[in-house]
């Protein structure tokens, strides 16, 4: 009876050793690096820089005057400067700082505390740091769109150095960094509502706040150069696959979904802007598809990983329908001067992914214990209070910044002559010059060409 008993003990001994060294063994995984993992989310945050440099910056030169060419570029490549130091100094620490539930702490300011070998998940926290600054790049040279050609590049600098600590951090926090709206249950897979969201309804603040430009609705302002802008909508769509896909964090399933959807999305979004615009206006139009491209991969953003390939096509066709009503007929309607409709696109757009992924949401993504109806519930309590947050204090940083800098606008002459000349000293089309430097652009006006080019400029 003792050795039977004494054999008994030891095999239950044995079983929970080996279920502890199990359970022991699943902890560490979930904390080991992953090569794999670490090498897509470098790929991945190469990918969403592209985006910004150089494909937001072609996408919105193009469609521009001349004359403000050079403002665009400098616009965006300083985004990416100012944002990628801004980032690493406080940005990080007040988005994913443990902080309350609205904004992080400065407990990572520096990124203090964090060493080659901290993990985020699989990846080292140095490249979760990289891929998340990427987003924080991208999301105020979206709204380079709505005050195109008017804005002082100094109040620029200061507007986006401010809007980063107070509008995009705190949000980015209440969705991903253990906030309100992430602990509320809502869904925001890859930034409909801290990129797109924020971004576009904060330009809407920024067109009204600012005034439409000068001779706007008078004069003709069409694109000045649209191959730019369709080699900047292609560029966007590929670097769009870090974006969505890369927000896993891992190379895995759910990645490969995010994958999926977010190119079906775009491909049905430009099919259906091409009918609706063939069928309204009589002709497709080329800056309508690049259009379209972009407003699909906006919707998807928050959905990505939510819906089903059919789902994604429901979110493409909805984005091209809604964004195409808010372009083309709410904008002239209304009369405000959203440049290049980053309100009608982003603010619209990812509005209606937030709220689509309620709507579509497939059955494996749906969390345990919630309905449908109470998921649709909580995305609308998200996009609600982004729609108000995010304009709100963009208005009051405005309030603020006017009443220290003065007017935020470039004045009338100088927007006359173009901001590329005014603010920069420098032009993008200098004919019969060998060199777009400062030097060659005095030589030249000394002999009449850039006085020739800019009369032809202002008379396109």
């Amino acid at each position: 009876m003792f050795a039977r008993g004494s054999g008994r003990h030891r095999w239950l001994a044995l079983l929970g050793f080996a279920a502890t060294w199990l359970f022991a063994s699943a902890a560490f995984a979930e904390d080991e690096l992953s090569a794999g993992d670490t090498a897509w989310m470098l790929t991945s945050s190469a990918l969403v820089l592209m985006m910004t440099v150089p494909g937001l910056a072609l996408f919105y030169t193009g469609l521009v005057r001349a004359k403000n060419t050079l403002s665009i570029f400098m616009q965006c490549m300083v985004s990416a400067g100012l944002m990628g130091v801004l980032w690493v100094l406080v940005g990080y620490s007040l988005a994913f700082g443990e902080g309350n539930a609205f904004i992080g702490d400065f407990s990572r300011v520096g990124l203090a505390g964090i060493t080659p070998d901290t993990l985020s998940g699989t990846i080292p926290e140095f490249v979760f740091v990289m891929f998340q600054g990427m987003f924080v790049i991208i999301t105020p040279a979206l709204m380079v769109g709505a005050f195109a050609e008017r804005m002082r590049f100094s109040a620029y600098l200061v507007f986006i150095t401010i809007w980063a600590l107070v509008v995009y951090a705190p949000l980015a926090h209440m969705v991903w960094g253990g906030g309100w709206i992430g602990e509320l249950g809502a869904l925001d897979f890859a930034g409909g509502l801290v990129v797109h969201m924020s971004s576009g309804f904060s330009a809407l603040a920024l067109a009204i706040f600012l005034g439409k430009r000068k001779g706007f609705g008078r004069d003709p302002m069409p694109p000045h150069n649209l191959p730019f802008t369709v080699i900047g909508a292609s560029l966007l769509w590929v670097g769009w696959f870090g974006f969505n896909a890369g927000s896993e964090l891992a190379a895995d399933g759910t990645a490969g979904l995010a994958f999926l959807t977010t190119s079906t999305a775009s491909s049905t979004a430009i099919v259906a802007w091409m009918a609706i615009e063939w069928l309204h206006r009589g002709k497709p139009t080329v800056l309508g598809v690049a259009t379209a491209a972009v407003a699909g991969l906006v919707a998807i953003t928050p959905a990505c990983a939510f819906v089903g390939p059919l789902g994604a096509i429901a979110v493409g066709a909805g984005s091209a329908a809604i964004c195409y009503v808010a372009v083309t007929i709410l904008k002239p309607a209304l009369g405000y001067d959203d440049s290049l409709d980053v309100f009608g696109v982003h603010g619209v757009g990812g509005a209606w992914g937030a709220i689509a992924t309620g709507l579509f949401i497939a059955d494996f993504a749906l969390p345990e214990g919630v309905s449908q109806g109470q998921q649709l519930y909580k995305q609308l309590l998200s996009v609600g209070f982004t729609a108000v947050f995010a304009p709100a204090v963009t208005l009051l940083i405005l309030v603020g910044m006017r009443a220290v800098m003065g007017s935020l606008r470039v004045s009338d002459e100088d927007e006359v002559e173009g901001l590329d000349l005014a603010e920069h000293s420098e032009t993008a089309y200098v004919f019969g010059a060998t060199s777009g430097s400062p030097v060659s652009h005095g030589a030249a006006v000394a002999g009449g060409s850039v006085g020739v080019t800019q009369q032809a400029t202002h008379e396109a």
